[in-house]
């Protein structure tokens, strides 16, 4: 069997892959790219009890993976007796993890620091006069060999390429700020874990964003990550990663969302807003983060650390570590912040996934709709700003060449507004160098009649920033009514935070809901009134565009046989430009087409009353006010 013929059975087989792609800078899962925002969560510091509700908590806040330590000592607390069960059944809580739909950074030290009872290093190791830990040292070695003989084959069927949901493991722990500096050590500790875990695992390290930390902590083959907090600048911590990873992902490991407590000082804490907006630039930059500690639990019994710079000084018995979920697993307004930069940024490159199973497309330059082989609908353009843009500086189509609107957002939140072909050719943007464009091409219909039939969709020649000519783009075919058809977004209508009571913001925005069934399933028509332009879908199926800030037509006809008599009816509404302050729409039981005159030049009429059609009033509301029958909307950004 040749190489090809393997690749194409492996893909057959449905086999899962987790994997880095250096030339495009990213991670790879199943073969596309893939963005993780984890947090960490330590499940010796948690009753057992406990586990499944902390993890739901993290899957709720948009969470994709969690990152666990494995205390050596909490499972080996004597030398040769090893205990994998009830508080320290690693197993069952990684199938908790699996089965809630988080993915897993596995972190089995041997050294885990923590501010865990030795760095989670068993304390019976000190019974081996002058043994140096975190080394080469023969009888170190030989214990740390000892212990992952017993932990890593428990591991092993959890990998993501054995169907499990470990995607990563780290080698050591912060190795860079530790004295010894044994490259040896490190070398026997990558030995070990390939001989056991195999070749294709992806191992990574852990350091400071400092050189010397990297220098000391990393090495070939493990791939080297890094991890700094909010008071750090992120373009030069990037920076240093990228000395030591030319290539591949930007990762922060240890993103601390607070910080830890020693007895006898001021309780630590980092501002909820300044983790907010951290988080929010990382992910903007496509880098994946896990968010130290996402909660941290209690240190029961005799487990707290210690540290020991000028002085010692014993860690206290609550890690509640000011993290959004507090020691006793409640949420936090840093909690509710985090979600929404997740909500609005993060799950951006997860909803490429479900809406492009293509992948993007690289090009120098823009490519229309037909190149790409997308006919219909929508594309996705996105390029980098070349330049910090101190004042608002115009994005200009100097050839009339968005066919047909494109919609304006800087890293996937901050809507800038709308280009249209033959209406606004020029529009205003700001932004820092580096920061992410998207346009979000609409195509609205081709023309049918008269010289201009060729009618090209996409973005059509060059557009200027400033004088710059714009490169660089990625492009992304939208396949929306696939994933709408398939169940989207419904189907994981529990990832969705409810909404906040601030009000819908700017730019393209899903929204959901449910038409609960009367009974019978009639023609009806569906009113958005106040909503601006959009696409609607019920039940998966395609109902048209509305435009009801321009009109003439404000409702669109609903043919009976699509609704269902006995079960609630999925509506998905892609609003465009902005939805109203209490978005909501209305099943009537006759059209409203009168908005504007029509092209005979008279008024285009309401339509006459159909006996048996759906009584006005049913509707679905968002955030407020609920017509009869209804199921409360969550938003998604787009």
């Amino acid at each position: 069997m040749d190489e090809c013929q393997a690749i194409l059975c492996k893909l057959v087989d449905g086999d899962q892959t987790f994997s880095i792609d250096y030339k495009n800078n990213c991670f790879l899962k199943d073969g596309k790219p893939f963005q993780y925002i984890s947090g960490s969560i330590h499940y010796s510091r948690i009753p057992h009890y406990y586990w499944k509700d902390r993890l739901v908590k993290m899957y709720m806040a948009g969470l994709n993976a969690v990152q666990i330590y494995v205390p050596w000592n909490f499972h080996e607390p004597v030398k040769g007796e090893y205990n994998f069960s009830g508080d320290r059944d690693l197993v069952h809580f990684l199938d908790l993890a699996n089965q809630t739909g988080l993915l897993v950074i596995l972190r089995p030290g041997p050294y885990i620091c923590a501010e865990w009872e030795m760095g989670g290093l068993p304390a019976w190791l000190l019974e081996t006069p002058n043994i140096l830990l975190r080394s080469s040292d023969t009888d170190y070695l030989q214990a740390v060999c000892n212990w992952m003989n017993i932990l890593l084959p428990k591991v092993k069927p959890w990998l993501y390429s054995n169907k499990g949901n470990i995607i990563s493991v780290q080698v050591e722990n912060e190795y860079g700020s530790y004295h010894a500096c044994d490259y040896n050590y490190m070398r026997t500790l990558r030995t070990i874990f390939r001989s056991f875990l195999g070749a294709d695992t992806l191992l990574f390290t852990t350091d400071g964003d400092t050189e010397r930390a990297l220098s000391c902590g990393s090495l070939q083959g493990l791939y080297a990550t890094i991890d700094f907090g909010t008071d750090t600048n992120i373009t030069k911590a990037f920076r240093l990663q990228r000395r030591f990873e030319p290539h591949g992902p930007l990762v922060n490991s240890e993103f601390y969302t607070g910080w830890l407590d020693h007895w006898g000082e001021v309780h630590a804490g980092v501002d909820k807003w300044n983790v907010s907006k951290a988080l929010r630039e990382m992910l903007a930059l496509g880098a994946s983060v896990n968010m130290y500690m996402f909660e941290g639990g209690t240190n029961f019994g005799y487990w707290n650390g210690a540290d020991h710079d000028t002085r010692f000084r014993s860690v206290v018995t609550s890690y509640d570590y000011d993290a959004p979920l507090t020691e006793a697993g409640d949420p936090t307004e840093k909690l509710l912040l985090i979600r929404d930069v997740i909500k609005q940024v993060g799950n951006i490159p997860s909803l490429l996934d479900l809406f492009s199973p293509q992948g993007l497309i690289k090009s120098q330059y823009l490519l229309t709709f037909e190149e790409m082989k997308q006919y219909y609908g929508y594309m996705l353009y996105r390029t980098k700003l070349p330049r910090e843009l101190w004042e608002p500086t115009p994005l200009i189509s100097p050839l009339n060449g968005v066919h047909d609107r494109a919609y304006v957002t800087i890293n996937g939140q901050v809507f800038q507004g709308i280009l249209e072909r033959d209406t606004a050719l020029v529009l205003k943007v700001s932004g820092k160098q580096g920061d992410t464009m998207d346009l979000l091409v609409e195509n609205m219909g081709r023309v049918n009649f008269g010289s201009k039939i060729n009618d090209h969709k996409g973005i059509l020649g060059d557009l200027l920033l400033g004088s710059d000519v714009l490169t660089n783009w990625e492009i992304y075919t939208l396949d929306l009514d696939g994933a709408i058809a398939g169940g989207w977004p419904h189907s994981e209508a529990r990832r969705f935070p409810p909404a906040d009571g601030r009000g819908p913001p700017a730019g393209p925005m899903f929204y959901m809901g449910t038409l609960k069934s009367n009974g019978v399933a009639r023609d009806t028509f569906l009113q958005l009134k106040d909503w601006s332009k959009g696409q609607v879908w019920i039940n998966g199926v395609n109902l048209g565009r509305y435009w009801s800030s321009r009109g003439p037509q404000q409702s669109l006809y609903v043919p009976g046989p699509l609704l269902s008599a006995t079960q609630p009816n999925n509506i998905t509404v892609l609003e465009l430009e902005g939805a109203p302050e209490c978005p909501r729409v209305l099943f009537m039981d006759r059209p409203h087409l009168n908005r504007t005159v029509g092209r005979s030049g008279g008024s285009a009429g309401v339509g006459s009353r159909h006996p048996g059609r759906r009584d006005p009033g049913d509707g679905v509301s968002v955030h407020g006010h609920v017509e009869r029958t209804t199921h409360r909307e969550r938003s998604i950004l787009l």
